[in-house]
């Protein structure tokens, strides 16, 4: 009876070792590799590139103070709308104390030039109503008194202009309000109420009051590489995304792009403009990053395959033609190629629609 137990364990030793090798052996089996089987087939093709900028407006116009002063009043604020003419603020004027003291002397020289010919024509009109004196000399009298009521007046409206910065006989004209040039909206005013200004001249370019812009007409601004520029030229649509409003999309129109590039980050980069169409019902605001997709090149209804699928060495592009999708036998086929949208690329000769082409191997798919 021990021996017949005995020998049953030896039995199922042995068939447990058995059955640990069958199992590490087909465990270290290679196993034979499924290929992805892709179809080619007639597709659109688009290459586009993005371009990351900001939507501006098109004109932006710096309103400069006229004189030296400090700002007395501002009748306007950042967004609101300003008519061309409109007064947006109002500087008071601190006069130079030199150009003060001058002003003043002049106008005294002026009043005791005016009392003066004013008592000499009174006498040369009294002689020459006794016809003691000629015409011609009544006359004279007369010319040097309008020339000193002229220069009186002078000397008046220049005192004003040096204390006020306005003349008398001009007050509506004067410096001291400042007043829109443009129809638009007031974008920024950088200055308060006591800030002290300076007047635009040759070697200042003055204190700006306020920054106004046509919101209507906006366009977008951007820069591209050099190697995309080559492919662009003016007219070319492009599409405008604008974050800062959920992602909305706008028409626009490249007008310009830049005869010189600027070096930025180690790379060269071309400036770029578009004018955008953007409806009445949004509102856009200056500075809005925004990104331009470009079409550079487009296919329609050409035979395209998974870029993947296409072999390219130094010498030669192929591709895995399958001649038995069941034991996924292949061919090696050399193709051409057209372009490409990064995705698909386009197959000029090689293949022919309805072809299956091996892919990348089951193990290498991406996890959906």
């Amino acid at each position: 009876m021990k021996r017949v137990i005995k020998w049953i364990f030896v039995c199922l030793l042995l068939a447990g070792v058995v059955a640990t090798f069958v199992f590490l052996w087909s465990r270290q089996r290679p196993k034979p590799q499924q290929f992805e089987m892709l179809r080619v087939e007639k597709r659109d093709l688009q290459k586009s590139t993005i371009v990351t900028g900001k939507v501006e407006p098109r004109d932006e116009v710096a309103i400069k103070a006229q004189i030296n002063g400090i700002i007395a009043e501002l009748y306007k604020e950042p967004g609101q709308l300003v008519r061309v003419g409109e007064a947006i603020a109002r500087i008071k004027v601190v006069p130079e104390m030199e150009a003060l003291t001058q002003a003043e002397s002049r106008l005294r020289l002026a009043e005791y030039n005016l009392k003066n010919v004013q008592q000499v024509f009174l006498r040369d009109s009294a002689l020459f109503v006794q016809n003691v004196i000629s015409r011609e000399e009544f006359d004279n009298s007369n010319l040097k008194l309008i020339q000193a009521q002229e220069e009186h007046k002078a000397a008046r409206d220049n005192l004003s202009i040096v204390k006020e910065g306005v003349a008398l006989s001009s007050a509506d004209n004067g410096n001291t309000i400042v007043r829109s040039t443009i129809a638009g909206t007031i974008l920024d005013i950088p200055v308060k109420v006591g800030n002290s200004v300076i007047k635009t001249n040759t070697y200042n370019d003055g204190t700006t009051i306020a920054s106004v812009a046509d919101m209507s007409d906006m366009i977008f601004v951007g820069k591209i590489d050099e190697t995309e520029v080559g492919h662009l030229h003016e007219g070319m649509p492009m599409e405008l995304v604008v974050g800062a409003l959920n992602n909305c999309r706008f028409a626009a129109t490249l007008e310009y792009i830049s005869p010189k590039g600027s070096e930025s980050n180690g790379a060269m980069m071309f400036e770029i403009k578009g004018a955008a169409r953007i409806p009445d019902s949004i509102q856009i605001r200056s500075g809005y990053s925004a990104n331009a997709e470009i079409v550079l090149e487009s296919r329609k209804q050409v035979l395209a395959l998974d870029e993947a699928a296409v072999h390219i060495t130094q010498d030669s592009t192929y591709v895995f033609l399958m001649t038995d999708t069941v034991t996924q036998e292949v061919r090696q086929t050399p193709v051409e190629t057209g372009m490409s949208d990064g995705i698909y690329i386009e197959i000029t000769s090689g293949l022919a629609e309805g072809d299956i082409v091996r892919g990348n191997a089951r193990e290498n798919f991406p996890k959906k």
